[in-house]
């Protein structure tokens, strides 16, 4: 399973991208507004950065408008992909950016039958959201098993992207049930590499070495 970072913040992706584990950036309005500044400034910054899929998300609306504001975005990078809402406008304007050549990332699905509307219009990729599941009392790792089994069964080529990620617990359960890659916050991508054994190897190994 592929990992990308889910983050609008320049720093932490310049820092993530050292690490050599970061395949791809997905950002959001929300995470572009805590940076106050353009969408078109962030992502011609984050595609110096990082060598893969870029998300970059149009504005909720009609097709044709969202299309529009897709075909700018697509011009900055070929690495950039268009997210689109789980709308039936979104729907829309994903058939026809597929039919473009445009790459795509239907965004905010919570169930196998949008999973499904959105691999029938093409999508490159798509994006379930774990802990939003999780918040409204449903079993985000059953929705990302079930999603996966929707794209072997009918050999969909889209891509999982398993989303709102919140903890390293997401991260285990998107990886075991067989998504393609998981979008990480900056803070949980760090803390991958911790654990209580590891520490406590390491402080037995320096202690020894000092002896």
């Amino acid at each position: 399973m592929k990992l990308f970072i889910d983050t609008a913040n320049i720093s932490e992706i310049e820092e993530a991208s050292k690490w050599g584990v970061v395949s791809g950036v997905t950002t959001n309005p929300s995470l572009i507004a805590k940076e106050g500044q353009k969408l078109e400034d962030v992502i011609k910054k984050i595609v110096e950065l990082v060598d893969g899929p870029i998300s970059a998300e149009v504005d909720e609306g009609l097709a044709v408008d969202m299309v529009k504001q897709a075909k700018v975005l697509a011009k900055i990078h070929k690495n950039v992909v268009i997210k689109l809402p789980m709308t039936m406008e979104g729907i829309k304007a994903c058939r026809e950016l597929t039919d473009l050549g445009i790459h795509t990332n239907v965004t905010l699905i919570f169930s196998v039958h949008q999973a499904l509307m959105a691999c029938e219009a093409g999508a490159t990729y798509i994006s379930p959201f774990m802990g939003r599941m999780d918040d409204a009392g449903f079993k985000s790792k059953e929705l990302i098993e079930d999603i996966v089994t929707l794209t072997s069964i009918h050999g969909y080529d889209t891509q999982i992207i398993s989303a709102s990620i919140r903890n390293l617990q997401h991260i285990n359960d998107a990886a075991l049930a067989g998504s393609d890659i998981a979008t990480v916050p900056f803070k949980v991508l760090k803390q991958m590499v911790n654990h209580p054994l590891t520490t406590a190897g390491l402080k037995i190994f320096a202690d020894a070495s000092k002896k």
